[in-house]
């Protein structure tokens, strides 16, 4: 039996669902600034794999790393942790 590797799991914003099957999740995170030492925030954006298209703009939600679906899309929905009010 094969051991898998853990994959990546990341906690985001949805900021986009305009695609079919596909969402835009948003990652917030706070990195030290090498020479000032104070916290700046950066984001990154994932595509990610929405098999039920049940994603809303808003929502939080976790995503993990998966293969390849398409070109720019390497991640897949785990679970909506928080619906948008």
């Amino acid at each position: 039996m094969e051991i898998r590797k853990t994959r990546k799991e990341r906690t985001g914003l949805v900021v986009s669902n305009k695609m079919d099957k596909s969402v835009v999740v948003e990652v917030l995170r706070r990195v030290r600034h090498p020479k000032y030492k104070k916290f700046v925030k950066r984001t990154s954006r994932f595509m990610a794999h929405d098999e039920k298209n049940e994603c809303n703009i808003g929502d939080t939600v976790r995503i993990m790393e998966t293969r390849p679906l398409s070109k720019n899309k390497c991640w897949r929905l785990v679970e909506i942790l928080e619906r948008a009010k």
